[in-house]
């Protein structure tokens, strides 16, 4: 997936594991500004854990943000998301 592909989506609802029991999360697009560039990720307000964030993060081929945290498909970073 990249910032193209991102960036169409108007949200993605995604099971996740919180507080130990799975809810349906929406997950929102936005670009973030790093220095003078932009890249895309997908963000929601929910609290989730590290562990769960990287699952979806893996799952999905995308970055994703949930409250404070941010995770990165594996052998990705910022760069390879950049608007």
């Amino acid at each position: 997936m990249n910032a193209k592909d991102i960036m169409a989506m108007s949200e993605i609802k995604v099971r996740v594991k919180r507080t130990g029991m799975f809810q349906l999360i929406t997950f929102t697009p936005r670009l973030v500004t790093v220095g003078n560039e932009k890249f895309a990720e997908l963000y929601t307000k929910k609290m989730i854990d590290l562990s769960e964030l990287k699952r979806v993060a893996n799952e999905l081929g995308a970055p994703v943000e949930a409250d404070t945290l941010r995770a990165f498909p594996e052998g990705k970073g910022a760069k390879d998301f950049m608007a």
